[in-house]
């Protein structure tokens, strides 16, 4: 017996039939049950609803990107609401070129030392970055920074061309990362240290809070460790975190990067504080440095939000705040915050240079490259008519069938071989000379 005939059963037993199936599942399915209880996370359409549907589809880059914007939109519309548009026109009306040429000046030094302190980063990293492109990139990505909305942009775009440009996407962006994440630290701690010490709206409160944070800190870092000495086996993500730890030791705290680190941070911290100083005295406002830098350590920090259009937004809100509380007022405050806005979108415009530059650039390779594997046009049959002078086109020799030489006529004579073995001359054919059976 086959096996078809073995599956056929026999005539006259019966045979069972399928349960009928309400959701059309097609054969080789499973019965399903009739009726299902309804899912109140899906729609009529099928598509899913509900809380975590709702929180996956705002935590997006877009989605927070536009969160952002709308914040710092919201915070510039309130403080015209409450201060007026005559702040903002008295802060444009006060800037002048010499603060202009200042401000480029400062720009410089900070971006050169920025792209130091990166190369380093990257070199740590082992990726190659020289100083002078990563010099270039770093101001495109400030321009771009301050152009476009979310303030970091530009460091996006510069993470992934970097990546891209070494072949290895994960340490470009690693690189931009810590080297970013280099200069939030020196802002952390320098501005603890000033809002701690110097006077400040924010002094007293810092000080009754410094303690407890301070151990509520130790606190949570001794549970970690605890927790992770006590695991036996590490798990993946305790094994990405520990990678991610030592990347960033050796490309931060490294014997070989950390001096240079730590230097490059220092400079790009004092280049923004004497901006932020800079911008105080174009508009007018006669407080002493150690009054200043105290409300710039506020402002710098409120600008690293992700609430901002292109850098503006919590800035201000913060400026106008504090110079309001230190007694300078509010006004005052937003004057200097647009004042400082301005000069640093001042001091980015080389970056409008490098993109100019690489597009050009980019543009010329790509007609290089398309006039050197464009094809030759044919002529047309007609052209080729009118105009006899013309060369005649040459034979195409590929699409002929091959010939069949017989190897029998044009085969060497033995008395030419003899002659070729012993005769201290070749009866080779001499150079420009056609070889021919009869010259053989």
């Amino acid at each position: 017996m086959t096996a078809r005939a073995a599956e056929t059963p026999e005539r006259g037993t019966p045979v069972a039939k399928p349960a009928a199936s309400t959701t059309g599942a097609g054969p080789g399915r499973g019965a399903e049950p009739e009726s299902s209880p309804p899912n109140p996370e899906r729609t009529g359409d099928g598509t899913a609803t509900g809380p975590r549907t709702l929180l996956a589809r705002l935590n997006t880059p877009a989605v927070r990107t536009r969160l952002g914007t709308l914040a710092g939109v919201v915070i510039l519309a309130v403080l015209l609401w409450r201060l007026g548009t005559g702040v903002f026109v008295d802060g444009l009306r006060r800037i002048d070129g010499p603060s202009l040429l200042v401000a480029l000046g400062i720009g410089l030094v900070t971006t050169v030392f920025s792209a130091w302190r990166w190369a380093l980063v990257a070199r740590g990293l082992r990726i190659r970055l020289p100083l002078a492109p990563a010099v270039a990139d770093y101001y495109r990505a400030l321009f771009l920074n301050a152009a476009l909305p979310g303030g970091v942009l530009g460091d996006v775009h510069r993470a992934v061309r970097h990546g891209q440009s070494t072949g290895d996407l994960g340490r470009g962006v690693r690189s931009v990362v810590l080297e970013r994440m280099a200069g939030q630290l020196a802002l952390f701690v320098a501005g603890a240290v000033m809002l701690l010490t110097l006077p400040s709206p924010v002094r007293d409160d810092l000080r009754q809070t410094a303690a407890p944070a301070g151990l509520a800190v130790l606190g949570a870092c001794a549970v970690v460790l605890a927790l992770r000495m006590n695991r036996p086996r590490p798990s993946r993500r305790g094994r990405a975190l520990r990678s991610a730890l030592a990347e960033a030791r050796e490309g931060l705290l490294s014997r070989r990067n950390g001096p240079g680190v730590l230097v490059s941070s220092v400079v790009v911290l004092a280049g923004y504080l004497a901006m932020f100083v800079l911008a105080a005295r174009v508009a007018g406002v006669g407080a002493t440095v150690t009054e200043l830098l105290p409300l710039a350590v506020l402002a710098l920090l409120a600008m690293s939000l992700p609430l901002n259009v292109g850098g503006w937004g919590p800035r201000e809100g913060v400026a106008a705040w504090a110079f309001g509380a230190a007694g300078l007022g509010a006004g005052r405050g937003l004057t200097v915050a647009v004042v400082y806005g301005v000069l640093s979108l001042a001091a980015s415009l080389p970056g409008v240079l490098v993109l100019v530059a690489r597009w050009y650039a980019g543009l010329r390779a790509g007609r290089r490259t398309g006039a050197t594997t464009a094809p030759p046009a044919p002529v047309p049959a007609s052209h080729a008519q009118d105009a006899p002078d013309r060369a005649p086109l040459a034979p195409d020799y590929a699409s002929l069938p091959p010939l069949e030489v017989s190897i029998e006529k044009y085969a060497p004579k033995e008395s030419t071989r003899l002659a070729r073995s012993s005769l201290p001359f070749s009866a080779e054919p001499s150079e420009g000379r056609p070889m021919t059976p009869e010259s053989v």
